[in-house]
């Protein structure tokens, strides 16, 4: 995103601070008065609290005169961090390791991250008025809602401190969270201080929001290359949710009953494509990511079938805390990884699905992508 505004608009850039995941810097030249910074995702590091910082910095000395261009993707929740006063880092490491182990949703999640933040929420908005900001984003959640991506930095927040901590109490976490995290949480519910902007806030009134990609699209872009390559092609859903292991049950019935129907479909190859974000509870002590663990339930559902080979991976190239992108497995993965003495459901119920595929060679590597449009699924079913 960085480059291409670079590239198409080098002359009106004055300044600007680009904050990526450890390793995401991408050998490309921008123009020199692009800053870059790397910092720890999913949990926010004490890299991300100084880049932001600078970047904080930097809106103070906007003026009405000046544009702002904010380039939002998936994964800037971690990323720009600036925990609200009372609050440190530790405090906010915690509640994300609290809720990503419990299994909450990207949007549960973000909407914790608004109201334990300084620059989430909106209030990047409120930093850079009165001047005009335009912000191109691309979507790394289900339904494209513009609050929960990267926790909305530049929209209006549609949640409320009360909303918040139900999350918290669904989860059953609020003995656990850090004493400042839950005072300042009461605090909010009870008024004592100020909510996140809402819609019609005057800080919001100079910002426009743009949403320029999203799984939609990415599966929409999939589908037509497969219908280029002769399949029959079907996308599911683009808005798969829940546990990965569920999803992954769920998604090798479908493939299973798409091969059952082949010779309706007058012997055409057959190809489905999902795409969504899932969530793990994490059990185990192994090492794993969302799209790993869907797609080793996925295998151990259509076992010893021929004919079914399935991906799933993160588009941005990462699985969760992991540097692989996903996994490919076909109806051969079970018996082979059992004919050299692996356990697969052992591997599944420690949430080790990364070592189990690195061990089987079916682990897919892709390193960054330079974007992140959520995780995609493709299934390709074939007689044989």
């Amino acid at each position: 995103m960085a480059k291409a505004v670079s590239d198409d608009a080098p002359g009106i850039i004055t300044r600007g601070i680009i904050i990526t995941k450890y390793g995401h810097i991408q050998d490309q030249k921008l123009s020199s008065n692009i800053e870059i910074y790397e910092a720890g995702h999913p949990v926010p590091d004490e890299k991300g609290v100084e880049a932001t910082r600078k970047a904080i910095e930097m809106l103070k000395v906007a003026d009405a005169k000046t544009l702002i261009l904010c380039l939002i993707s998936g994964g800037g929740s971690a990323l720009l961090v600036s925990p609200k006063d009372g609050l440190s880092l530790d405090d906010k490491q915690t509640v994300t390791n609290l809720l990503l182990k419990a299994g909450a949703s990207i949007s549960e999640l973000n909407m914790l991250r608004k109201h334990i933040s300084d620059i989430k929420g909106g209030r990047l908005a409120e930093y850079a008025y009165p001047a005009k900001v335009i912000s191109f984003i691309l979507s790394d959640v289900v339904g494209d809602s513009l609050d929960v991506i990267a926790s909305g930095p530049t929209s209006p927040d549609s949640t409320t401190y009360a909303m918040a901590l139900e999350v918290i109490d669904k989860y059953r976490l609020r003995r656990k969270l850090p004493a400042p995290v839950r005072d300042i949480l009461c605090a909010g519910v009870e008024g004592r201080i100020d909510e996140s902007p809402k819609e019609g806030s005057q800080a919001l009134a100079g910002v426009e929001n743009i949403l320029v990609g999203s799984n939609r699209k990415a599966a929409v872009a999939a589908k037509e290359k497969a219908i280029e390559l002769g399949y029959d092609t079907t996308i599911l859903s683009t808005e798969l949710q829940g546990e990965a292991t569920d999803t992954g049950r769920w998604l090798a019935t479908k493939a299973m009953e798409a091969r059952a129907s082949l010779q309706e479909s007058n012997g055409k190859k057959i190809c489905l494509i999902s795409g969504g974000e899932t969530t793990v509870t994490v059990r185990g002590t192994g090492k794993g990511g969302r799209n790993t663990e869907l797609a080793l339930a996925f295998a151990l559902e259509i076992a010893g079938i021929e004919g079914i080979t399935f991906l799933s991976a993160g588009t941005d190239g990462t699985d969760g805390p992991t540097d692989g992108a996903g996994a490919i497995v076909t109806g051969e993965t079970i018996q082979n990884a059992r004919s050299i003495g692996f356990d697969p459901l052992k591997y599944l119920k420690n949430n080790d699905s990364y070592t189990f595929f690195s061990r089987t060679g079916e682990l897919l590597v892709t390193g960054p992508t330079g974007t992140n449009v959520m995780d995609i699924q493709i299934v390709l079913i074939s007689q044989s």
